[in-house]
């Protein structure tokens, strides 16, 4: 086993099987960021959504997915380079890890997606996990993380340069924290989950709303009108987007949003007050510039 992973692996102090495997994923994830890095895939593109608050900022709820955005819309841009360097890196660091592209983005929303997969009991096994771990994990499961870029992003955003030490630093460019606050309020406002809610959304309003309350409105306006939530000849205000929560507050299934999201929080008395009068008086703490 790499002893920089074995490291890693430990920094989350994982105890049961689920937490073995979610350690497992999380590495991977900071590897995979690393890989990007060397391949200047920064230069082009940021990082932004649930993963790269918990990842840069400390959001303390657990995120699977990869998204990424380019800093400027380009149709071209080929996703499938940087998976080859990917590869390259969690081999270096003793992963068999194969990495799968879509065919393409889709035409309705300009999103690249590619996968990382690898067997996840074999990992575990490499790494050295205990046996009454692994004995509980599948030989066929496979561990996936998906990775997400938008080649046609909305503009009126900007970007940071954070720095990560482990497993060496590394910088990772990133939506500033008022446009990834109005990122996850577009989710919020205009995800459509089938008949589901997704509660992680709420839970990083809370998040937000407690460490960084500044939501840049002009980029939410710009991601509504792209999807087609808001018209294009009329301007987001203060006003109307507080009409908006409202609505969505009062609308919300407060047992599907627990539900959704208590298996990636590490604390479940912090969804205990959630109610219609909690999220209002959270929405009133929101900042907008």
């Amino acid at each position: 086993m790499n002893d920089v992973v074995g490291q890693m692996i430990a920094r989350h102090h994982p105890d049961t099987p689920a937490a073995h495997v979610r350690a497992l994923r999380e590495v991977l994830q900071e590897l995979a960021l690393l890989g990007l890095w060397r391949s200047k895939f920064y230069e082009h593109a940021a990082f932004y959504g649930g993963t790269a608050l918990r990842v840069l900022h400390g959001l303390d709820r657990f995120s699977e997915d990869l998204d990424f955005s380019l800093l400027a819309p380009n149709p071209g841009f080929a996703l499938a380079r940087y998976m080859a360097a990917l590869e390259t890196e969690l081999r270096a660091f003793g992963f068999d890890v194969r990495a799968h592209q879509k065919s393409g983005a889709t035409r309705r929303t300009a999103i690249h997606s590619a996968f990382l997969k690898t067997n996840t009991l074999r990992e575990l096994v490499s790494i050295k996990t205990p046996d009454t771990i692994t004995r509980t994990i599948h030989r066929d499961q496979v561990l996936t993380i998906k990775i997400e870029v938008d080649t046609d992003p909305p503009p009126a955003f900007e970007t940071d340069v954070r720095y990560l030490l482990s497993p060496i630093p590394f910088a990772v460019r990133v939506y500033a924290l008022p446009d990834l606050f109005a990122g996850k309020m577009h989710a919020l406002l205009c995800r459509r989950w089938k008949t589901r809610v997704k509660g992680r959304d709420w839970y990083d309003l809370v998040w937000f709303a407690a460490h960084h309350p500044t939501l840049h409105l002009a980029h939410l306006e710009a991601r509504m009108v792209q999807s087609g939530h808001w018209p294009r000849d009329r301007a987001l205000t203060a006003t109307e987007w507080r009409t908006l929560m409202d609505r969505a507050i009062d609308t919300l299934n407060l047992d599907q949003a627990r539900a959704d999201v208590l298996p990636f929080v590490p604390d479940p008395d912090a969804l205990t007050l959630w109610s219609r009068a909690f999220f209002h008086d959270v929405t009133r703490r929101i900042v907008l510039v």
